[in-house]
C-alpha cells in the first residue's frame, strides 16, 4: 500500500518540484494549491501524512491544521516556513504540528523528517480506511456514494457523503457546525451555513426508515448523530 500525502503549497513551481520528489520516493501525493482546497481534499480521502506551507492564500497553514486536529489528532503535519523565529515554531506546535522545516531545505532533510514522522504512525498506516460502513441498519458506501436498506438503495451527493460521513465518524458526539463547515465546503459563513442545513434535513429524510438513527440539531452548536440499539 502506498503511503498517501497532502502537500499544501501556493508556490505552484516550488509545490510541483516537492510533489514529484516525493513521488519518486514512492509516495501518493495530491497537491493542493492553498489551505481551502487541502482542507477539501483532506475530507475527500485519506491521508497518512501532512505537508504544510505556512503562509497560504484563503487559509494559511496554521489555521488549515487547527481545522484538521478538530476531526484528526493523529494523523503527522510537517510545516515548510520561510520563517525560523522561535515564535512561529511554537505557535505551530501550538496548532498541532509535529515538525517544523524552514526553507530554504535540501529534498534529503524533507525525506527524512517525513520517514521520521511515518515511523510513528507505523501501525496505523497499515490500516486502510473502510470503504463500507454500517450505520445502524443501512450499507454506507462512501466510495459509490450509496445508502442501502433493505436492497432499496438511495444515491447520495458527494456533499451529503461526506457530512454523513462526518457524522458517523464522530456518531454519539456533538459535531460544532464550523468543523462541517470549514470540512466540507472551506468556509463557514451565513450562506453554506444553510446549506449545510438543507443538506441535513436531506439526509434526516434517509434516514428516517430506519428509527434507531437520530440526527439531533443541537442548538447553537452542531449536530449529533446518534445511533440507538
Amino acid at each position: 500500500m502506498k503511503i498517501s500525502i497532502l502537500l499544501a503549497e501556493d508556490d505552484i513551481n516550488l509545490g510541483f518540484v516537492i510533489a514529484d520528489q516525493l513521488r519518486s520516493e514512492g509516495y501518493q501525493v495530491s497537491l493542493a494549491t492553498d489551505g481551502v482546497e487541502a482542507l477539501k481534499r483532506f475530507n475527500e480521502q485519506a491521508y497518512h501524512l501532512c505537508v504544510f506551507d505556512v503562509m497560504m492564500p484563503k487559509k494559511d497553514g496554521f489555521t488549515l491544521a487547527k481545522d484538521i486536529r478538530k476531526i484528526n489528532s493523529d494523523i503527522p503535519i510537517l510545516f515548510l516556513t520561510a520563517k525560523s523565529m522561535t515564535e512561529d515554531k511554537i505557535e505551530g506546535f501550538n496548532a498541532g504540528g509535529d515538525d517544523y522545516l524552514t526553507k530554504p531545505f535540501s529534498v534529503e532533510e524533507l525525506n527524512l523528517r517525513i520517514k521520521s514522522l511515518l515511523k510513528r504512525v507505523n501501525i496505523r498506516t497499515e490500516i486502510p480506511e473502510e470503504k463500507v460502513i454500517n450505520v445502524a441498519n443501512f450499507v454506507f458506501d462512501t466510495e459509490n456514494l450509496t445508502l442501502t436498506l433493505d436492497g432499496k438503495v438511495q444515491s447520495l451527493t458527494k456533499k451529503e457523503a461526506q457530512i454523513l460521513k462526518l457524522l458517523f465518524k464522530f456518531k454519539n458526539q456533538v459535531l460544532p457546525r464550523e468543523v462541517i463547515l470549514n470540512t466540507v465546503w472551506g468556509q463557514d459563513d451565513y450562506f453554506v451555513g444553510r446549506s449545510l442545513d438543507v443538506f441535513i434535513t436531506k439526509l434526516r429524510k434517509y434516514l428516517k426508515a430506519d428509527e434507531s438513527i437520530v440526527i439531533l440539531n443541537i442548538h447553537g452548536v452542531g449536530f449529533k448523530l446518534e445511533l440507538h440499539s
